[in-house]
């Protein structure tokens, strides 16, 4: 079964209890939403394969480390994941961007698919999705399945807030996806929001509500 880490850096405990107040501003919201997406994805890289490459530096030759493969691909669910996306890009610049567009049925609470675009050989690359919030599992498990569909087998799955209820439901269909979150909170409450959780993410990133 894929592994579930709580990343609880200091960093990322302090920021992430900034963006749960209910008091916080959009741009502060959306900046720190952001900060966050750029420490996670730094502490869920540590395993990515590295080569030998001959460099020159202003002393002299020598042989030193650079990634190897093909550069990864940070896919946000939209909108709401859409916020991570900055903070993992300064992190890694060289990094694609692939989007899976998805809206919830506010009565099922059940996700719909309405848009996919990858990067070419999208299949040949790790795969790191993105969404502040990890409620049912259901978007996220969609997500996983639209990628795998085109071939891709290297998932990872980076959550700020997750369920344990969401957590269960990604590891029972995708046993292969390790998931990385920010904190694990208490419960799903009835509506579909997490407990204590930080509000409808979207809304508060892009100022809707």
């Amino acid at each position: 079964m894929g592994k579930f880490t709580v990343l609880n850096h200091p960093l990322i405990q302090h920021k992430l209890t900034i963006i749960r107040k209910k008091t916080t501003g959009t741009n502060e919201f959306r900046q720190i939403v952001g900060e966050i997406g750029g420490l996670m994805v730094y502490e869920m890289t540590r395993d990515l394969p590295l080569k030998n490459v001959e460099i020159e530096t202003p002393i002299g030759k020598t042989v030193q480390k650079e990634l190897a493969g093909k550069k990864l691909v940070v896919v946000p669910i939209l909108r709401a994941g859409l916020g991570m996306v900055e903070g993992v890009l300064q992190m890694i610049p060289s990094a694609k961007v692939g989007h899976i567009g998805m809206y919830r049925d506010e009565e099922t609470l059940k996700p719909h698919e309405y848009f996919f675009k990858m990067p070419p050989e999208v299949e040949q690359r790790q795969c790191i999705i993105v969404d502040p919030m990890l409620a049912t599992g259901g978007s996220a498990n969609l997500a996983i399945g639209a990628l795998k569909k085109r071939g891709v087998t290297d998932i990872k799955l980076a959550v700020l807030v997750a369920a344990p209820d969401g957590v269960k439901a990604v590891q029972k269909e995708n046993p292969d996806v390790d998931i990385y979150a920010a904190a694990e909170d208490e419960k799903l409450m009835s509506n579909g929001y997490i407990f204590p959780g930080l509000g409808d993410a979207g809304d508060r990133l892009f100022g809707t509500k």
